[in-house]
This record gives C-alpha cells, structure tokens and sequence, in this order.
C-alpha cells in the first residue's frame, strides 16, 4: 500500500500519537469528572448528614477504582502537559521517545501509589 494512507498508519503507530491521544483523552475524562467533584464539595455546604451519606458510599471498591483511575487521568494529563511544553520549547531529540515513556510510566505509579495510600 502506498500514498497518504501509509502515512497516516505510521504516525498512528508512534509513541508520542498515543501521548497525545492520551493528553487529550484524559483532559476530557476530568472535564467531565470536575462538574461531580463540585456537586460533592456543594454537599459538605449542605450539611454535614449529606456529606456523609456520600462519603459512605465511597468507600464501595468499585468507587475507589474509579478513584484511582482519575488519580491515575490527572497524573497521565499533568505528563501530557509537560511534554507539549519539550515539545514547544526544545529541540526534538530521538530521547524524548524515552521521555513519553517515562512520563506514562510516572503516571501509573502515581495511580499505584494512591491505590496503596487508599487501601
């Protein structure tokens, strides 16, 4: 196969496709998260009877993971920034592959870490 479809295979294959991909994804999912955490910080504004209810419930597993997953999102979209600011402001360099991973790596063990803090 040749022409523009070659291309655009190639670069969907490349780390730093997926770094973005990711950067953006994870920006989406804590947009979409911020408007629940304010809901829940409203609550602790209600009363405290409201707030406990809440937090009584996220004590399931099932919201734990959850909230190791946007741990995990922030983290992932903090790494995501900061290699779009190497990305504008210093040369390209073949290392900065390495610097992705790295910053992939970063993010999961902060996801670990808070999961090993959680339980």
């Amino acid at each position: 196969m040749t022409g523009p479809h070659v291309n655009r295979i190639a670069i969907r294959n490349h780390p730093t496709y997926w770094a973005f991909v990711l950067h953006r994804v994870s920006g989406l999912a804590l947009a979409v998260f911020l408007p629940a955490h304010l809901y829940v910080l409203s609550l602790a504004i209600d009363g405290a009877v409201r707030l406990d209810g809440f937090l009584h419930w996220a004590e399931y597993p099932l919201v734990k993971a959850g909230e190791v997953g946007l741990v995990v999102l922030l983290a992932a979209h903090l790494a995501g920034g900061l290699r779009i600011l190497a990305v504008e402001f210093l040369p390209w360099r073949d290392w900065q592959k390495t610097l992705v991973a790295i910053g992939a790596a970063f993010a999961l063990g902060v996801g670990v870490l808070f999961l090993l803090r959680a339980v």
